[in-house]
């Protein structure tokens, strides 16, 4: 008896374990949401990257860390869903550079954005990512071997790297992080919209949903 009392109450907490977590994931989820209506401008910014029409109705926000494995994780998931919505969904990064080298990397992404070469640039680094960003050992300085073998030009890079529009652009992103109350990465709003729960097919439900309701 006192065996079966026990699997009730182990099955009861069990229950009331999960159903607090969940609510609390949709208590933050919710917050997340009345904190993107009130701060629209703060999702995207002009300075941005863009893969995709500039005109699609549809913008995916992701907030990106390079060293970030989840992030490469999902990175060829939403560059596929653009490519299957083309013309009709954009992917706007914004930087989170959380991890130690990161913030060394956005550089050099955005120093050979300069020169068009950025998503190029991010597919490698994305590839390599097990390569230079260790978390015990980080080594973002491999990445201009990366730019070099994709014909950045290497020497005017790293002057623009250091440029005062590459700082602005990454405290701007860090200030947009603190007002959203982003703290992990990747996290994504598909139009304004956090998703409801995290995962790939959380994220392309959504999507799915903005495209069929600004597409009819």
């Amino acid at each position: 008896m006192k065996k079966q009392t026990l699997l009730v109450l182990t099955s009861i907490l069990a229950v009331m374990t999960f159903s607090v977590g969940a609510f609390l994931y949709e208590q933050s989820q919710l917050r997340k949401q009345v904190i993107a209506e009130n701060t629209a401008k703060e999702l995207t910014r002009m300075h941005s990257p863009v893969l995709g029409s500039a005109n699609a109705k549809v913008t995916i926000v992701e907030f990106f860390d390079p060293s970030c494995e989840t992030c490469r994780a999902f990175y060829s998931f939403v560059k596929k869903i653009v490519e299957t919505h083309e013309g009709r969904v954009n992917l706007v990064i914004r930087y989170a550079p959380f991890h130690e080298g990161s913030e060394e990397a956005v550089r050099i992404l955005e120093a050979a954005r300069i020169q068009d070469k950025y998503w190029p640039l991010l597919d490698v680094v994305m590839d390599e990512q097990p390569q230079w960003a260790s978390h015990h050992d980080p080594q973002p300085s491999l990445i201009w071997s990366y730019a070099e073998k994709i014909g950045v030009d290497v020497d005017k890079a790293r002057k623009d790297a250091n440029k005062d529009t590459v700082t602005w652009v990454i405290d701007q992103d860090k200030s947009d992080l603190r007002t959203l109350n982003v703290k992990q990465t990747p996290t994504f709003y598909v139009n304004g919209k956090p998703l409801p729960k995290f995962g790939y097919e959380d994220l392309k439900r959504l999507v799915d949903q903005e495209v069929k309701a600004n597409y009819r």
